[in-house]
């Protein structure tokens, strides 16, 4: 069975997007765009909300941008090979390899993760993790942290009414600026 991980960028405090909608102060250094491409090339499918969904389509037409360096295409194209289900109740149709899911995201998680395939099923969006974690689907939470106190916004944890136990798998400096935590749910 596939596992499910929810990878995103968090300020120190806790967001993944601050108090004005922004995220400009998660822009990745070279280094740290190297490690989200490798971390992308283990996804078999991408499971995320509009909101995301809408930042992320650029990368369908990247490599069409003359200024694009090696690692900007390499992820372009690791991107637009791989398959998404985008979950929205506004959005009519959808570019590139992904499609609008229709059921609730739980179920679908759990009918991809019946689904033969040895890469992940990465989650994107806090609104849908939570949605996701919730049901108790999430198997490991990778948290990329910038040092930025941002003081609101979008927190990368919703507020959830229980606990869960994380063990730690894996922890290193991606930069002299960002730290990188891996937890895998313990069961």
């Amino acid at each position: 069975m596939r596992s499910v991980i929810y990878s995103m960028s968090v300020s120190l405090d806790g967001y993944i997007v601050g108090p004005d909608g922004r995220f400009g102060w998660s822009a990745p250094t070279e280094e740290v765009f190297r490690f989200a491409v490798e971390e992308v090339r283990g996804v078999d499918v991408h499971v995320m909300g509009r909101r995301l969904y809408e930042t992320m389509v650029y990368w369908e037409t990247a490599d069409q941008d003359q200024n694009l360096d090696e690692a900007e295409l390499e992820f372009t194209a690791i991107w637009k090979a791989t398959p998404k289900v985008v979950f929205s109740t506004t959005l009519t149709a959808v570019e590139g390899n992904a499609r609008l899911a229709s059921g609730s995201p739980a179920e679908e998680v759990e009918r991809l993760r019946a689904e033969p395939g040895d890469g992940d099923i990465a989650i994107g969006g806090a609104t849908l993790a939570a949605e996701v974690a919730a049901a108790g689907l999430i198997d490991e939470y990778r948290v990329r942290v910038y040092p930025v106190l941002v003081g609101g916004g979008t927190p990368f944890f919703a507020r959830q009414e229980r606990r869960v136990d994380l063990e730690l798998v894996e922890n290193r400096i991606l930069s002299d600026k960002v730290a990188f935590l891996r937890y895998r749910v313990a069961r």
